[in-house]
């Protein structure tokens, strides 16, 4: 499902090039629920960005779902996200002048499917929000914005979801039923997960957990 072959990425700053990647490898089956563990600026959010297509590496290959993303330009990878992954930030990424309905069905609206409110709708429901669909994000507590786009992740039925510290910004208890419905709607949408957290009971629930240190997988 995700394949990092000999992954570079350097940055130029005033003082020099940064090699904020050092050579990542990683392979990650179709199932597969894998953790990633390290310090902080050690490249765990980096390698998630590349693996998105969000930012594009300075060598190396990455194939995701069998399709080589280099090749790609800006509005392919936007189709390919939309069509493949889904994606859960630490900081929510919601639009804050669209309810939680209209965030959730702004992927299928780009797909122009015609059952974009309804499948919205019922996505809000699947993660126990189905009373807080005409919502702003403003009017929701962190966990339902969370919940919110953990909806609008899985709303397209995405083959891999990429999670990046989805209760870095929630207490422990909102942390643990996010995280509940994290692993919960990947079995039931038969996603592989790649899941950045810091916490080793969440780690310990993964299938395995790679670490990063220094922009390797140590």
């Amino acid at each position: 499902m995700l394949l990092l072959h000999d992954v570079h990425l350097t940055l130029e700053s005033a003082a020099g090039p940064v090699n904020v990647l050092r050579g990542v490898t990683l392979a990650v089956e179709s199932g597969e629920t894998v953790a990633v563990v390290g310090p902080s600026g050690s490249g765990k959010s980096t390698m998630m960005m590349i693996a998105a297509g969000l930012e594009r590496p300075s060598a190396g290959k990455v194939v995701v779902a069998g399709r080589d993303l280099l090749p790609l330009n800006e509005d392919q990878l936007a189709r390919f996200r939309r069509d493949t992954l889904g994606i859960v930030f630490q900081n929510f990424h919601l639009v804050p002048t669209m309810t939680a309905l209209e965030n959730v069905a702004v992927p299928l609206e780009f797909a122009r499917r015609a059952d974009a409110f309804a499948r919205a709708r019922a996505a809000l429901e699947s993660v126990g929000l189905g009373h807080r669909l005409t919502h702003y994000p403003g009017q929701l507590s962190g966990g339902e914005q969370q919940r919110v786009a953990l909806a609008r992740a899985f709303v397209g039925e995405p083959r891999l979801l990429l999670a990046d510290e989805p209760t870095g910004n929630l207490d422990r208890d909102t942390g643990s039923h996010v995280i509940e419905l994290i692993f919960d709607l990947a079995a039931h949408h038969g996603a592989t997960l790649l899941l950045i957290t810091h916490d080793p009971a969440i780690s310990a629930r993964c299938g395995r957990a790679v670490r990063m240190l220094d922009g390797r997988i140590a």
